[in-house]
C-alpha cells in the first residue's frame, strides 16, 4: 500500500480527473490525500476522499481575470504548505495540478520529486503560457522547465485530439460513456457554470435560436444563472442542474462552452456538439478549434445570432459527417479509461 498525496484547486472540471484517479487508487487500498482550498472540502468528501485546505496559502475565490490566473499559477504559499506537510507524513507519489507552478517550484526547491497532471489539452497549455513567459520569469518561475522536471506528466485526455503537445503520457479521459442512441431529436444545452459576463445573452440566444424547431431541449444553466431571467420557450426543459451522463445516451446533440470534461463526455457517447466559448483567455477556444477540425463538430462565436445558432444546430442534428464522425470517434475515446490509466500510470511509479 502507497501513500498519495495530490495538490489541487477550485477550478471546476479541473477536479474531475485527479477525483477519478484518487477513487481508483483508494480503491487499490492505496492512502490518498488532497491539499486544496476550503471550498472544496465537500466535493471531495462526498466523493469519499479526504481534502484538507492549504494551511497557510489560505482560501481566495481563483477568479477568472488574468490577473486573478496569475496569481493562482505563480502562488508559492500553496506550495510551501504542500512541502510542510510532506516534512510531517511523507508521501510515496506527489501529483500536482497542471496549472500550479508555484507548487511545482517549491517541490523542486525542497528536492521532491512530482507528478504533474493536466485536465486539459496540453497543446492548449503551452501555447497560452508563451505569452506570458517574460512576466513568469520575472516571478521567477519557468513553466516549461517545470514541466519538463516531472517524473512525468500525465494528460487526462485523448491524443489524436491534441494538437502541439509536449512530452506527455495521454492516459485517456476520465469520463465514460455508451453509444448515444435518441429515441427522438434531443439536445442538451449547458454552457458555463461560471458567471461570464457574457453568460446570460448566450443562453438567451441560445433559446431563441431552438424556439420553434421540431427538437426537445433539456437546458441545464447552472448555479450562477437565475432561469427565470430567461425567455424559455415551450420545447426546452430547464434544470439548475442534471446529471449529464443520464442525457446523454438519449442525446442528438450537444450545446456547450467549450470546456474540456464536458467535451470528452459527450464525445465518450459519440455525440456531435456545438461549442459557444464564453472565455477567450481559458482553453475553450482550443476545444472548439479541437472539435471543428475533429470533424465532429462546429464552433461558433458566443456572440452569433439566433439564425445562425439555429442553422449549426440543423446541421448537427442531420444523419449527416458531422455525426458519424462523433460516432466513430466515440468508439476510440471509449477504449480509453482515464482513471484506471491514470492510477496504472501513478501506481507504475513505486519503488
Amino acid at each position: 500500500m502507497a501513500d498519495y498525496l495530490f495538490a489541487t484547486w477550485d477550478g471546476g472540471g479541473n477536479q474531475a480527473p485527479s477525483i477519478a484517479i484518487a477513487q481508483e487508487l483508494q480503491d487499490r487500498g492505496h492512502q490518498v490525500r488532497f491539499l486544496g482550498l476550503a471550498s472544496q472540502v465537500g466535493t471531495f468528501a462526498e466523493a469519499g476522499l479526504t481534502l484538507a485546505p492549504y494551511p497557510t496559502a489560505g482560501d481566495f475565490r481563483v477568479g477568472v481575470s488574468p490577473a486573478a490566473l496569475l496569481r493562482l499559477i505563480s502562488n508559492r504559499a500553496m506550495g510551501r504548505d504542500v512541502v510542510a506537510e510532506l516534512a510531517q507524513r511523507p508521501a510515496d507519489v506527489v501529483v500536482v495540478d497542471t496549472v500550479l507552478f508555484g507548487v511545482m517550484d517549491e517541490l523542486r526547491r525542497a528536492s521532491h520529486a512530482y507528478v504533474v497532471l493536466g485536465h486539459t489539452f496540453d497543446g492548449f497549455l503551452r501555447t497560452s503560457l508563451r505569452p506570458g513567459g517574460p512576466l513568469l520569469r520575472l516571478l521567477g518561475l519557468r513553466p516549461f522547465d517545470l514541466l519538463d522536471a516531472a517524473r512525468v506528466t500525465m494528460v487526462a485526455s485523448v491524443a489524436e485530439l491534441d494538437a502541439g503537445h509536449g512530452d506527455v503520457v495521454h492516459v485517456g479521459p476520465v469520463s465514460l460513456g455508451v453509444p448515444a442512441e435518441p429515441t427522438e431529436p434531443l439536445v442538451l444545452a449547458s454552457l458555463s457554470t461560471y458567471g461570464f459576463p457574457a453568460l446570460a445573452p448566450t443562453w438567451q440566444r441560445v433559446l431563441d435560436a431552438v424556439d420553434g424547431m421540431a427538437v426537445r431541449v433539456i437546458a441545464t444553466t447552472g448555479p450562477t444563472l437565475d432561469p427565470s431571467t430567461l425567455r424559455v420557450p415551450g420545447n426546452v426543459e430547464v434544470h439548475r442542474w442534471l446529471r449529464h451522463v443520464d442525457v446523454l445516451p438519449r442525446a442528438s446533440a450537444v450545446v456547450g462552452h467549450g470546456g474540456h470534461g464536458t467535451t470528452m463526455v459527450t464525445l465518450a457517447h459519440g455525440v456531435p456538439l456545438l461549442v459557444l466559448p464564453l472565455d477567450p483567455m481559458s482553453d475553450q477556444p482550443f476545444v472548439g478549434e479541437m472539435v471543428t477540425r475533429a470533424g465532429v463538430g462546429a464552433s461558433l462565436s458566443r456572440r452569433s445570432s439566433a439564425v445562425r445558432i439555429r442553422s449549426a444546430l440543423e446541421q448537427l442534428l442531420a444523419d449527416g459527417p458531422h455525426s458519424h464522425a462523433a460516432a466513430e470517434l466515440g468508439e476510440r475515446v471509449r477504449r480509453l479509461n482515464g482513471r484506471r490509466g491514470g492510477a496504472d500510470l501513478l501506481e507504475s511509479l513505486l519503488g
